[in-house]
């Protein structure tokens, strides 16, 4: 039997590839002390990291300035 499968581009979309080692950080991006990466991805101006204290960072990809914070809620 033959199966076929469909596959959708979205321009402008982001993949991210999870794998158990996160890229390093660019040089320009401090993140808080004691802080670790769970995962990073970039976009258009801005990389966010998500860090194992369960915040996502998001950091202006010229400056390496933070410009958000968001925190992510554990489910029960």
């Amino acid at each position: 039997a033959h199966t076929e499968h469909m596959a959708q581009v979205i321009p402008g979309a982001t993949l991210v590839i999870l794998n158990r080692d996160p890229p390093p950080l660019p040089d320009r991006i401090a993140l808080p002390e004691g802080v670790g990466v769970v995962a990073i991805t970039q976009g258009d101006g801005w990389y966010a990291v998500v860090t194992d204290d369960q915040q996502i960072l998001v950091y202006d990809s010229l400056t390496g300035a933070l410009t958000q914070t968001v925190t992510v809620a554990q489910q029960p």
